[in-house]
């Protein structure tokens, strides 16, 4: 299990976040980037217990490609329990 963190008023996180900015920009062409791949990162993440995402607009100005794997590789998933503080969450940001 990851230490948790609390953001601004109550919102917590993993201490240990998954940037997304390779996701969207700076590594390779955009033919050579796998959404496919980055939806399994972050499902690997996901099991590994991170629950911050960086996808940071600066990841890609005027694109969501980044946050839309993310979103991708949530909606696939079904939570196996209810969050156990009103507070926890999966954030992505």
């Amino acid at each position: 299990m990851l230490a948790k963190r609390t953001l601004g008023h109550g919102l917590q996180v993993s201490a240990l976040g998954l940037g997304c900015m390779g996701m969207s920009q700076s590594y390779g062409t955009a033919a050579e980037r796998d959404e496919k791949e980055s939806i399994a990162t972050i499902h690997r993440a996901l099991d590994l217990g991170v629950t911050f995402f960086d996808t940071a607009e600066v990841y890609g100005p005027f694109t969501t490609r980044s946050f839309s794997a993310a979103r991708s590789a949530l909606a696939e998933r079904k939570p196996s329990s209810p969050p156990s503080s009103a507070g926890e969450s999966t954030a992505a940001g």
